[in-house]
């Protein structure tokens, strides 16, 4: 045989995706969404039927005299996840994703999301919504400037809808001829009717004082120090986010799924303190410790929720000024505040601050991933065992490892639902199974495996992606250039004061080297048993710089539609970095990963690996072994032990450079080949 042949036998062995013969196309049939060309359109099962509901909601605009109606996917706190009375663009349209707008007027009804949840969206909407995978707000304004004729009304709930989102729809039909007109009442919720689910009536409690990193009392005072630090003297500060009611007065409630936070404003000024819930839910030990301190600039007035507008407009009357965070803040609550009297900023005082954790905060949320990782491995082995029997679906996965983690110490259930995806699924990064649709799991296939759990001593939220059996050369690199971007991003050494966003592109350049990409953010702040998504920290431009103190995830991906999906998710706590030279008052930073779960080895090709990338694994492993291995012995899991051991072998250049390359394969095919060649 040739030297030509040889090399080039080797190179179909050695070159990832040769034999593949690069990405496959997915087929343009697809059985799970809908397709609006044909006559009947085909509709999977899986679709809204929203008919009845578009015509009712019709009817309310034109009593209200408004030709079009604008539709958000959040709640009047600008909340990311929102309850089930919140809704309202799921409940008119079927899709039920967590972002998007929809656009309804007299003829048409439209869809804005992004390109996490485009199939999601053909899967749950019928035809009478068209999809629109353009930019939002300026898209949204060109749309409405064609289905509008010039002289009519574009209604929405300015409760809804934040302050620069407000200003973006008003300047796009500024001279338009088109008025933006807000709505004493909300259209869908009208047209919901007594189907609208009730208020919450759960009681609202206060977190023992084990699992509190400081007293509210405490800081309540260091908002006021801020306050009077500022340049502009605000005299008040306008709390709209729920999170920040509740880590303010360390109380929780379960009025959102997965997110331990409760229906609430709060007004601090300088002297009073004014919370507005609904009074008769706060457990009796929670208002004691409110009013303990009564009267006094340390006591709370619970006022009624509802009264929130009523209570900032009258305080607005005096010689004040009031400071807001914009991000959270609804066009609704600000525009009762005099521009002159407004004092903005992206981000409430209470937000910046409870982005970076102090000390006890950060050890209880070490301490519980490591008791997150026991309920991870255990579901791991679970699944090693059982998926080859085929009595697996991606729906009894997601409730399995859901239980795995009610039975851990301190929890209080999961923090999102959980993503569990098989195959083509795992190709919809927010996709969740239905016990009515769900994919068996198979050794074939790529599972991707997205959840998180609530404990009183923290949030976690943590991605694993698996295969069982043989995995394509393309799925092994594309997970292996994964994971290259989320060893780089947490390895690396940046200044004080770095944006996230600057050090992003860490993440995705093994991935850009060969021409793949993800599409969703690369991580999200999280909190101290609170938002599983933790704002303002993270690696978007409207994240504050990274500091000392602050947990993000960090989260690449890689998607194949209609075929597989990628992710690879830990925590991280932003920490000092150690460096040769010193940096006087401005230290350095870089991260430290407190999930603490292998990854799937048999997904991983060592021979693209740096040697800096192999050493950071191995360290990686042996925390691992350290903090998770006496766990799993204190409860008596021996085989969950075992199954780490054997996960969390260092690896070595030499050794697995062999196994990524089949040095048997390779010398089975040269000596039937090549009988007479020689080393």
């Amino acid at each position: 045989m040739s030297s030509s042949l040889w090399i080039t036998l080797a190179w179909m062995l050695l070159v990832p995706g040769w034999a593949m013969g690069g990405p496959k196309q997915s087929s343009s049939a697809r059985s799970d969404i809908r397709n609006c060309s044909t006559t009947p359109p085909y509709l999977p099962p899986t679709v809204t039927d929203t008919r009845a509901r578009l015509d009712a909601l019709r009817q309310s605009m034109q009593t209200h005299n408004v030709s079009a109606y604008i539709i958000p996917a959040t709640d009047a706190h600008m909340s990311e996840y929102i309850a089930e009375r919140d809704a309202r663009l799921a409940w008119i349209s079927g899709f039920t994703g967590s972002a998007g707008t929809g656009v309804v007027t007299t003829g048409k009804a439209a869809l804005w999301t992004d390109s996490r949840y485009w199939t999601q969206a053909e899967r749950q909407m019928d035809c009478n919504w068209e999809l629109k995978k353009t930019g939002w707000t300026d898209s949204i304004g060109e749309w409405l400037l064609q289905e509008v004729p010039a002289g009519e009304s574009i209604g929405l709930d300015p409760f809804l809808f934040s302050i620069d989102l407000w200003k973006s729809y008003a300047h796009v039909l500024q001279d338009t001829g088109r008025t933006l007109l807000p709505t004493g009442d909300n259209l869908v919720d009208l047209v919901w009717g007594q189907q609208r689910p009730p208020p919450p009536t759960s009681q609202i409690y206060l977190l023992p004082e084990a699992f509190v990193g400081s007293t509210w009392q405490e800081k309540v005072s260091g908002i006021r120090s801020q306050m009077e630090q500022h340049s502009w003297s605000p005299t008040a500060v306008l709390l709209s986010a729920l999170e920040e009611t509740a880590w303010l007065f360390n109380l929780r409630g379960d009025d959102i799924p997965y997110n331990p936070v409760f229906y609430s404003y709060a007004l601090l000024t300088v002297s009073s303190v004014s919370l507005f819930v609904d009074r008769t839910r706060l457990t009796e030990e929670a208002l004691q410790a409110l009013t303990a301190q009564c009267p006094g600039p340390l006591c709370v007035q619970v006022e009624e929720y509802g009264q929130v507008q009523a209570a900032v407009r009258a305080y607005a009357q005096g010689d004040v000024r009031v400071w807001i965070g914009a991000e959270y803040t609804t066009y609704g609550l600000y525009s009762v505040v005099p521009q002159d009297k407004l004092v903005e900023s992206s981000y409430s005082p209470v937000m910046t601050t409870k982005a970076v954790k102090n000390a006890k905060e950060q050890a209880m949320l070490r301490t519980c991933h490591v008791r997150d990782a026991v309920g991870v491995i255990r579901y791991l082995l679970w699944l090693e065992k059982n998926v080859p029997k085929g009595s697996v679906n991606e729906f009894s996965g997601a409730r399995h490892v859901d239980q795995l983690r009610r039975d851990l110490e301190h929890s209080k259930g999961a923090s999102f639902e959980t993503i569990s995806a098989s195959g083509l699924n795992a190709a919809l990064a927010h996709y969740s199974p239905s016990n009515g649709s769900s994919r068996t799991l198979s050794v074939d296939e790529m599972y991707l495996s997205d959840s998180g759990g609530q404990y009183l001593d923290g949030t976690t939220d943590i991605t694993r992606t698996l295969h069982w059996g043989d995995p394509t050369p393309l799925q092994k690199e594309a997970y292996t250039r994964v994971l290259m971007g989320n060893i780089d991003l947490a390895r690396l050494v940046f200044p004080s004061k770095t944006s996230g966003r600057m050090v992003e592109a860490f993440a995705r350049r093994a991935l850009w080297e060969v021409g793949l990409n993800y599409g969703h953010g690369t991580g999200h702040g999280i909190g101290n048993f609170l938002s599983v998504h933790e704002w303002p920290v993270g690696f978007q431009s409207n994240n504050i710089p990274l500091a000392k103190g602050m947990f993000t995830s960090i989260e690449p991906g890689y998607y194949q539609d209609g075929e597989f999906g990628i992710r690879i998710e830990d925590v991280a706590l932003v920490v000092e970095a150690q460096t040769k030279h010193g940096a006087g008052q401005n230290p350095f930073l870089t991260f430290e990963v407190v999930s603490l779960v292998p990854y799937d080895r048999n997904l991983i090709d060592p021979s693209i690996l740096s040697e800096e990338q192999i050493q950071y694994l191995n360290a990686y492993y042996e925390t691992i072994r350290q903090h998770v291995g006496p766990e799993l012995q204190q409860h008596r899991l021996a085989e969950e032990y075992e199954w780490l051991w054997r996960n969390t072998q260092p690896f070595s250049r030499g050794t697995l450079v062999a196994t990524s390359l089949g040095t048997l394969a390779i010398a089975s095919l040269v000596s039937l080949l090549l009988p007479d060649w020689q080393a």
